[in-house]
């Protein structure tokens, strides 16, 4: 009897999976149209929230706002309401008075000259005594960058600046091995194209001191062109620090608390005009950086005459003292395939005029007057000279002296071309 049973249930079994064998296979339930979007639009409102958020931390109450040619609003801020102030070791300060320049000069030029370079200051506008201008970020401006929290930051670097690394190329002039504390020099202005919005192109002095590791400190000047930061192919003049290789302290410009301007005539960020041309008319602009010898802070001039402002040494470790390494010349980035170490081919980003070395005056790219701050404050021309162009079939720098031009050097490239490497 009980082995009946068993045959009973056994066969019955068997039908029930047999029926269950002959339905359709399950359905995944998806979430209706409308859960994603909802989801989709939530995710848009944090993302909002935190660029707005970013934002009011930057903007600060203006006295006066004036519209520049390429579109930019300049807010006139009061001097000590800056976003520099903002920063926990610069609470309660104030803009200093500018320092002794250091000795060896060349006659310095009108500080109106300098204005010029900027349309919203040619055109007779100008800051009321007592702010600052600042270029107003936008929504659309934090939106570019890769994430909120990196806006206004380069990528984190783990190798010298002088290195090709994560796409980043180099054609640069350095001194290495000694004590500086500052350079100065002459770059002629260019709008180099740049292939894609993730990269950029730009002409620079480095003044850097550290190990390249967690701990580099870096001081950096000169003019760009990024379409990520600022939305548009304008050579722009820039400012950059970090004091931990690029990961969470520093910016450019006056994007982050520290740099602290001093100057109602210059806008940070703001379109150079007017710039060189092929065959052309030649523009260049002269940068000065160098550390104040009694209080220790790295001050900044543009144009010979006009102070900028200033980096307080509150901000390093290493360049409170001095720097180990002075750096000019041009850096692009490689944001293709090729730049990550893929097989595919190489950005044609160019540097500087696009042009290579060997074309020479009024059509590549050239730094002049080079100059070194040493112990005493006072210019010398930079000792032993070396020059480096990572890629030299994509970009590529010569140099040598010059009576008028002192120490100078040539450099620059289109990039993808027959002979850079595919």
């Amino acid at each position: 009897m009980a082995t009946s049973c068993y045959s009973r249930a056994s066969s019955i079994i068997a039908l029930f999976v047999g029926f269950l064998l002959l339905l359709p296979p399950p359905v995944l339930l998806l979430p209706p149209p409308e859960a994603n979007t909802t989801l989709h639009s939530r995710v848009e409102l944090e993302t909002l929230r935190r660029v707005r958020a970013r934002l009011r931390k930057l903007q600060k109450p203006s006295l006066k706002t004036i519209q520049s040619g390429e579109g930019d609003l300049i807010d006139c801020v009061p001097s000590h309401l800056q976003p520099a102030f903002d920063h926990p070791k610069l609470l309660g300060q104030k803009p200093l008075e500018p320092p002794e320049r250091p000795r060896g000069q060349a006659a310095a030029a009108d500080p109106a000259t300098a204005a010029s370079f900027q349309s919203w200051a040619a055109s007779g506008e100008s800051c009321p005594r007592g702010t600052v201008p600042i270029r107003r970020a936008t929504e659309a401006d934090v939106l570019r960058a890769s994430s909120v929290k990196r806006f206004g930051r380069k990528p984190a670097a783990r190798r010298r600046p002088l290195s090709a690394t994560g796409g980043h190329e180099h054609a640069v002039g350095y001194v290495i091995g000694d004590q500086y504390f500052g350079a100065k020099a002459s770059l002629n202005v260019w709008a180099p194209k740049v292939s894609s919005p993730s990269e950029f192109s730009l002409s620079q002095i480095w003044v850097i001191s550290g190990s390249f590791g967690d701990d580099l400190n870096t001081i950096e000047a000169g003019w760009q062109v990024s379409p990520e930061l600022y939305g548009d192919a304008y050579p722009r003049f820039f400012t950059y620090w970090t004091s931990d290789s690029y990961q969470t302290t520093g910016c450019y410009n006056l994007l982050c608390s520290g740099f602290v301007q001093t100057t109602n005539k210059f806008a940070i960020g703001t379109a150079i005009s007017p710039i060189s041309t092929y065959g052309g008319s030649q523009f260049d602009i002269s940068l000065l950086i160098w550390k104040d010898p009694k209080q220790g802070h790295w001050w900044l001039e543009f144009g010979g005459r006009l102070i900028v402002g200033y980096w307080p040494s509150e901000l390093f470790s290493h360049l409170g003292q001095h720097a180990t390494m002075v750096q000019f010349g041009g850096e692009v980035v490689n944001g293709g395939p090729a730049g990550g170490g893929g097989p595919s081919y190489h950005t044609a980003t160019e540097m500087g005029s696009g042009r290579f070395s060997g074309e020479g005056f009024g059509r590549a790219s050239y730094f002049r007057n080079l100059q070194v701050v040493d112990w005493d404050n006072s210019l010398v021309p930079p000792p032993a000279l070396r020059l480096l162009a990572d890629r030299p079939a994509c970009y590529d720098i010569r140099g040598g002296l010059h009576r008028l031009w002192g120490t100078y050097f040539y450099y620059g490239g289109p990039g993808r071309n027959r002979r850079c490497p595919r």
